[in-house]
């Protein structure tokens, strides 16, 4: 059964989902789980390390396998990895059991963002060689041109790139409590109008 109050929080890598998650979460009074985070506990390895080691499908798998364990939770604000949603069964999941939220930034301001970062395994070059700032804008905007139509499915978005945090938090504070509301009463009235049919 679809929880509209388990949030999913997706977006490029940089656009804010390990900073604005917990802030979130704290504000909706919602539990909160980076989904990176719980998979280096869980394998005991670093995300660089499964990709330098056993490669992307096996973090994606390990993607997949803990995503499975979160659905039917209530009240969560889960961080996914910005590939999380090129995996067709982790899209799945996710649109069949909560509330998906895109959070939007430029590829100017996530390479900024992203330019200084060694833990970021696709903005690396071959052999990991470091790339430069307009290597690293350009990567960007091919992976996010990829991407962008899974993100745009989702029930909510807004731009990160534009305000402080406090009033991103804020504003998507009011959307998700709007939409987990509107979306309950309308599985309410479907159940009211099925027991109807029924009698």
């Amino acid at each position: 059964m679809k929880h509209h109050s388990l949030i999913f929080l997706t977006g490029f890598s940089g656009s804010g989902k390990s900073t604005i998650g917990p802030l979130l979460a704290n504000s909706l009074g919602y539990g909160f789980i980076d989904l990176d985070q719980e998979i280096e506990s869980k394998s005991g390895k670093s995300i660089t390390k499964i990709f330098a080691e056993e490669g992307e499908q096996a973090f994606r798998n390990l993607e997949l396998e803990t995503l499975r364990q979160l659905t039917g939770k209530k009240e969560l604000v889960v961080s996914l990895g910005g590939g999380v949603l090129e995996n067709n069964d982790c899209y799945s999941l996710i649109r069949e059991n909560g509330t998906l939220v895109y959070l939007k930034s430029s590829p100017r301001s996530l390479a900024r963002r992203l330019c200084n970062k060694t833990d970021r395994p696709l903005l690396k070059g071959e052999h990991g060689k470091r790339l430069s700032h307009e290597e690293i804008e350009l990567k960007i905007s091919t992976i996010l041109e990829k991407r962008e139509p899974r993100y745009a499915t989702a029930d909510l978005n807004v731009q990160t790139d534009i305000k402080r945090i406090g009033f991103t938090v804020e504003e998507l504070t009011r959307k998700i409590i709007r939409f987990v509301r509107q979306a309950e009463q309308a599985r309410l009235k479907q159940q009211s109008d099925n027991n109807r049919e029924k009698q």
